[in-house]
């Protein structure tokens, strides 16, 4: 398991997410932050961070994902002003209260189960650490998906971005540079036939094409679903697989819902680049990662203990 590139991919999650978060009321445009400027302040992230930190949590010490185990560390770390959405802090708080998660998760939405793109939002750096092992990515995307979204598209849109961001992560660990075709076809291969991939097959016949025209057919995230929010982020990252920042701007100027189309291609391409592709300035106005998923990282104790945890033989 790919612990390091794992953390890297949350890394460019969180900073993706908390720069959009701040964005619309930055006194910055895309430009400037494409020249370097960075605004004063800490940027504060959101849900998509809070709940993507309790899956790596979840990741570093059981090595997959414990649904029941999920859904109690969602309902007990749920802070509703972290962004979250109305819907989802009602649900979390049943589940804190001793709901069952599958019920209240099927339950949501008229007993269709939430098709919204938060279980992609949080997904990318399980993809990273399941890396090579695209069977295990779907399952345990899946799995990680359940919990909160039981609608196949909410289920559609996290498994494409997990399967993007392990293929982004072994193509960096094989040293190979995809095309933005071969990438997007590598993620479609995968996924069965929703609304969410045939947005994504078309994202594919798109390449080449402006944001603005991409966002104009697929949507930018404005409806908060899956459907409306994975196509064009997997246009954006495949387009922009080796530049974190032009991707990360790239979300900014297509508009909508920035925070999270920013925390989804973050994902993807810090998984490829690492964490060193983030701007050190950017990585510094972050607000901090919770205290509580430092404890969880397994300590650097030399080669040795790296290579086990790279190997998955723990």
């Amino acid at each position: 398991m790919y612990v390091e590139m794992m953390f890297d991919s949350l890394e460019g999650l969180s900073v993706g997410d908390a720069l959009g978060q701040q964005f619309p009321v930055m006194r910055t445009s895309v430009d400037a932050l494409r020249a370097g400027a960075v605004p004063v302040g800490q940027w504060r992230w959101t849900d998509d961070t809070e709940m993507a930190c309790s899956v790596v949590a979840e990741l570093c010490t059981r090595g997959a994902i414990d649904q029941d185990r999920l859904a109690e560390v969602f309902a007990r770390r749920c802070d509703p002003d972290r962004d979250y959405g109305f819907a989802t802090v009602g649900n979390l708080s049943r589940i804190r209260k001793g709901a069952p998660w599958r019920e209240v998760s099927a339950a949501a939405f008229d007993h269709q189960g939430s098709c919204g793109n938060g279980a992609a939002m949080r997904v990318a750096a399980l993809g990273a650490y399941f890396a090579g092992d695209p069977e295990t990515i779907v399952a345990q995307a899946i799995r990680s998906a359940q919990v909160t979204h039981m609608h196949p598209e909410g289920i559609s849109g996290a498994v494409a971005v997990a399967l993007a961001a392990g293929h982004a992560a072994h193509a960096r660990k094989a040293g190979i540079r995809p095309a933005p075709e071969e990438f997007i076809t590598t993620v479609l291969d995968r996924l069965g036939d929703s609304e969410t991939s045939r947005g994504i097959r078309r994202a594919r016949t798109l390449l080449g094409a402006s944001v603005q025209q991409v966002a104009d057919e697929l949507g930018n995230g404005s409806h908060v679903t899956a459907q409306d929010t994975v196509p064009l982020t997997l246009w954006i990252a495949a387009t922009h697989l080796q530049d974190y920042p032009t991707a990360i701007t790239t979300c900014l100027a297509a508009g909508g819902d920035i925070d999270t189309t920013a925390a989804i291609v973050g994902g993807i391409v810090a998984a490829h680049t690492g964490s060193e592709a983030v701007p050190r300035e950017w990585l510094a106005a972050r607000e901090p990662l919770p205290g509580w998923l430092d404890r969880a990282r397994p300590a650097k104790a030399g080669p040795g203990r790296l290579r086990r945890w790279f190997t998955g033989s723990r």
